[in-house]
């Protein structure tokens, strides 16, 4: 199987470290060769998490490319248009249609970019938006849009929804598995 690349971007606290184990664990059960790689901006601070998960037959390195990107899965709008140009022309982003404003918007000194999903879609970008905010409140806390977005990823995977729910299992504290398995299946069945 040929390497496959996903990056995983969005905002210090929005719990992408925990998508990328998951969906780590997922792919090492699976049997795949595995690499991870994280870099936090400031991520403590609201700033820029980006973390690159590469899976195939051999994985030599965990660095994803420019244009090299199978997937990006955004938890916010501006972060997606960030990386898009990792992406593959064929690649697809899912992203969640929340904002949170970065500090030079919160400031004054800045704007924030009006139809960034639209302009990017108009620029050929497979773009796959989600509403990962309300469905996490739906499942039970505002916490789960990460994993709101891990279930509409696995919809682009031949993987059985149970093993991803294990996979669930395996990375979450036991009181917070029921919501992140409801979140899971709000994703997948947006």
């Amino acid at each position: 199987m040929e390497t496959k690349n996903i990056m995983i971007v969005g905002v210090g606290g929005q719990g992408s470290l925990l998508a990328s184990k998951l969906l780590g664990r997922l792919l090492v059960d699976e049997g795949y060769d595995v690499k991870v790689s994280e870099v936090h901006g400031m991520s403590q601070r609201g700033g820029s998490v980006v973390t690159y998960v590469r899976f195939g037959d051999k994985v030599y390195s965990p660095v994803i490319e420019d244009g090299e990107a199978d997937f990006i899965v955004s938890f916010e709008k501006l972060e997606a248009a960030r990386y898009a140009d990792k992406l593959k022309k064929d690649g697809t982003v899912i992203v969640n249609t929340q904002q949170i404003d970065p500090m030079p918007v919160i400031i004054g000194a800045k704007t924030y970019p009006e139809d960034i999903l639209d302009t990017m879609a108009q620029k050929g970008v497979n773009v796959d938006g989600i509403d990962a905010l309300s469905l996490a409140n739906e499942a039970g806390s505002s916490k789960a849009c990460n994993i709101v977005l891990m279930g509409r990823l696995a919809k682009y995977f031949d993987i059985p929804v149970e093993k991803w729910q294990a996979a669930i299992e395996k990375c979450v504290k036991p009181q917070f598995v029921e919501i992140n398995h409801k979140a899971f299946e709000l994703g997948y069945n947006f």
